[in-house]
């Protein structure tokens, strides 16, 4: 392991594991599955979003971070609503 390494091990990981009770490798791994579970909601919502020409929604996705939350809800509920009228916001029907 490079000196880096284990400086991010001793003083980021480490903490974290202690305060979690499990050991560093735990962490690390609970680490990357956030990680693909985010990445891979993230690109199925900026997907839809861009079919759908929704800029916003497409910006907001693509700076936010919130682990999967605001794309689930994108996929799963924004992205159902008319927004080309502004007075009223209804979901459209298949």
């Amino acid at each position: 392991m490079a000196t880096e390494d284990l400086f991010v091990t001793n003083t980021i990981l480490q903490p974290v594991a202690d305060a979690l009770g499990v050991s560093i490798e735990v962490v690390m791994a609970i680490m990357i599955i956030v990680s693909v579970w985010s990445l891979i909601w993230k690109g199925f919502a900026l997907w839809k979003a861009s079919k759908k020409n929704h800029k916003f929604w497409f910006i907001a996705i693509l700076i936010l971070n919130t682990v999967g939350i605001l794309e689930i809800l994108y996929i799963y509920v924004f992205s159902k609503m008319n927004f080309k009228n502004k007075n009223n916001l209804s979901v459209k029907k298949k």
